[in-house]
């Protein structure tokens, strides 16, 4: 099994589709390890896109990921990094297709509904970055025992 996160953006809550993307990573056999709502504050954006700070739209992303709540979830599942980055599309929702979350839901690379880790590596850093281990839980994913 493997974990990964997932930020639903502050578009995807302020248009009401939180519920329809869980949904889909649901439907597609992942499962809820962990999730919760937080504003998120600079000191903790500028951690999650260090890669990005020098970026010239680095401001406006940050602008953008403070304008509401988001939602923060770990999916855990086989192959869940790369199966729910497949379920996304690509960051640019504009490029998406149709069927991809982003596609269906986004309007642009910023607003496009979406985080997710890029890889098992990062997964485990942002994943320890926004959760604590006491707020995940261990589930198996044929019923409700906890392992």
């Amino acid at each position: 099994m493997e974990e990964t996160l997932v930020i639903l953006k502050p578009d995807c809550v302020q248009k009401k589709l939180a519920g329809r993307v869980i949904a889909r990573f649901e439907e597609a056999g992942l499962a809820i390890a962990g999730m919760k709502m937080a504003l998120l504050d600079d000191a903790l954006l500028d951690e999650h896109y260090a890669h990005l700070k020098d970026k010239p739209f680095f401001p406006e992303l940050k602008n953008v990921m403070k304008s509401s709540p988001v939602v923060l979830m770990v999916l855990r599942g086989d192959n869940a990094v790369e199966a729910v980055r497949a379920m996304c599309g690509p960051t640019d929702s504009k490029k998406a297709l149709k069927g991809t979350i982003r596609g269906d839901y986004g309007t642009d690379v910023q607003r496009n509904i979406v985080h997710a880790s890029d890889s098992r590596e990062t997964a485990e850093k942002e994943i320890t970055r926004f959760f604590s281990k006491s707020e995940l839980f261990g589930w198996r994913l044929q019923g409700i025992q906890k392992e």
